[in-house]
């Protein structure tokens, strides 16, 4: 299984479980690692025939902008569904960091796969 990369993809989000944060956008930082095939598209240096990375990112954000929850788990869990479903994607690993949730922390955040690898 080859894997398509979107690094340190920066989105704005309502995010968090106190009321503060339920009126504001917060930044998070998003990995993404999503298995493929990518021969067929090598082959005819066709993008139609591999993941678009451009296409997933603009989705991404326009999921992010749509999103209020209160924990990076749903928006994780909930963003990982739409991916594998809208993009047909088999297997992918996603981290999610919140930046500057905690003082003595770069970022706080999750890591999750789904999907068979």
């Amino acid at each position: 299984m080859d894997l398509v990369l979107i690094e340190g993809l920066r989105i704005e989000t309502v995010i968090g479980a106190y009321d503060w944060e339920r009126s504001i956008r917060q930044r998070l930082v998003l990995d993404l690692e999503m298995g493929t095939d990518i021969r067929t598209a090598a082959a005819d240096d066709d993008l139609s025939k591999t993941l678009d990375y451009a296409a997933i990112s603009a989705r991404i954000d326009e999921f992010a902008s749509a999103s209020h929850f209160e924990l990076v788990e749903t928006f994780a869990e909930r963003l990982a569904t739409l991916l594998l479903h809208e993009f047909g994607i088999p297997w992918l690993r996603l981290t999610l960091r919140k930046p500057g949730a905690v003082s003595q922390a770069a970022a706080v955040g999750v890591r999750i796969e789904r999907g068979q690898r």
